[in-house]
């Protein structure tokens, strides 16, 4: 994107990037490049809300990476097959936690016991056999696809096409900013905790916010000498200025000091103290910072976090091994996010969606451990979720080369969080109209 035109060069100023409640803050290494991609899709202050779509519903994604094996993570304990092809590594009826639904044949893998509260609770739900037509086993691919809706995994993400369609006044195009559309609403910048942001949330004209750790761009020369904190503050809290002639350096030297600015917001509310206790694990401290943020009052919509490691080829276990560990860490962290978010009275705007680009194959591999497969389950969570086990297991004796039947498209999934929480045209988003599941609590 290039800005010659002095014209279209915005001069963010601390006042004004203070006034409209901005956020930005990133770690990825280009940070000019990520500015100049990003800074005209910022919010103006002054557009207003759109009526009939709230403005305070918040919904968290959680990407299982790698591949979570769903057959042992909502194991199918009442059919033998089961038990058969996974002699090593699969849950017993002894092990699994059983949970009150319609479904008899089912059990939680025995580390997910954090999550039977949430379950007893009603906030919590299973959607069983997502997955898509034509399954892909790339890791990439796969992740394409559900980052971008489409089986061919071309285009941009669906949740930057959301906000694409959701506030057409808000990004820009070649020639600098999008004039603002009447009853166009203030969006503010997804944030993705990690160095890069998904691909899920790229959009056409709105660009995301991604950081490992808010530290990471920030203001140190006052670390090097006090001396030099006052000049800094006299330089950051200017009035707005005209254009020189060189425009892109201007801007850049203006956004960037901007940015730094606006990081200060987001620091500050990572920096305060936890209402409870987390667990030591990585997905428990995004979950963390996000639920601080929340809590700061911040006007992101839609926050995205990353728990990694379920390519589970070999060494798997049952209720013990390297499987385990992932999912223990998966459901403490929940369970204590949601603690949190009820001791700030915002559990019931948060909700929290997970998934994971494929499954795994039914049978267990020499290795101990399960090779790429296909469906698997998703959870939601939240008290605005339809609570239970909403769909039942895919059938055991009716595979697919050794692999289970996708019986729910993950894009339904995606139409009822979107038609029914965050009250958007899922088509305007999906590109195509798909019967939204029915994973959200009709009011």
């Amino acid at each position: 994107m290039h800005h010659n035109d002095s014209s279209n060069a915005k001069a963010w100023t601390r006042r004004e990037l203070l006034g409209s409640g901005l956020i930005m803050a990133s770690a990825a290494v280009a940070m000019p490049n990520f500015l100049q991609r990003s800074a005209f899709a910022l919010p103006d202050p002054s557009l207003g809300s759109l009526p009939g779509v709230p403005d305070d519903r918040i919904l968290v994604v959680i990407q299982m990476g790698g591949g979570n094996d769903g057959l042992n993570t909502v194991a199918p304990i009442g059919y033998d097959a089961y038990h058969r092809l996974r002699p090593g590594i699969g849950i017993s009826k002894q092990q699994a936690i059983t949970l009150e639904n319609r479904y008899t044949d089912i059990g939680l893998h025995p580390a997910l016991e954090s999550l039977k509260s949430l379950y007893d609770d009603g906030l919590m739900s299973i959607v069983q056999g997502v997955g898509y037509p034509n399954p892909n086993r790339s890791h990439f691919k796969s992740m394409d696809i559900w980052n971008t809706a489409d089986t061919t995994g071309t285009g941009d993400g669906w949740i930057g096409r959301y906000y694409d369609s959701e506030c057409c006044g808000f990004g820009a195009g070649e020639s600098g900013r999008t004039p603002a559309a009447k009853n166009t609403k203030t969006i503010y910048p997804p944030i993705s905790i990690g160095r890069e942001a998904p691909l899920a949330m790229q959009g056409r004209l709105t660009k995301p916010v991604a950081f490992e750790t808010p530290d990471l761009f920030r203001w140190t020369g006052e670390q090097i000498h006090k001396t030099l904190a006052d000049p800094y503050e006299k330089l950051v809290g200017r009035e707005p200025t005209k254009t020189s002639g060189s425009s892109n350096a201007d801007f850049l030297m203006r956004t960037s000091l901007d940015a730094q600015i606006s990081s200060d917001k987001i620091r500050k509310a990572v920096a305060a103290r936890s209402l409870v206790d987390y667990p030591n694990s990585s997905l428990a401290s995004q979950l963390s910072m996000i639920a601080k943020m929340i809590r700061s009052g911040m006007k992101t919509r839609v926050y995205y976090a990353t728990h990694g490691g379920f390519d589970t080829h070999a060494g798997q276990g049952g209720a013990n091994g390297r499987h385990a560990n992932l999912l223990r860490q998966f459901g403490t962290a929940v369970r204590a996010f949601y603690a949190d978010l009820e001791k700030q009275d915002n559990a019931g705007r948060v909700l929290t969606t997970s998934f994971s680009e494929f499954g795994r194959r039914v049978a267990q591999n020499a290795s101990g451990g399960t090779d790429h497969g296909t469906a698997a389950p998703m959870f939601l969570f939240g008290p605005m979720v339809n609570p239970g086990v909403l769909t039942p297991h895919p059938s055991m004796d009716n595979l697919d080369g050794g692999d289970l039947r996708y019986t729910v498209d993950f894009r339904t999934v995606y139409a009822g969080v979107l038609e029914d929480w965050m009250k958007a045209d899922s088509k305007a988003v999906l590109d195509r109209r798909y019967k939204p599941a029915p994973v959200i609590r009709k009011s």
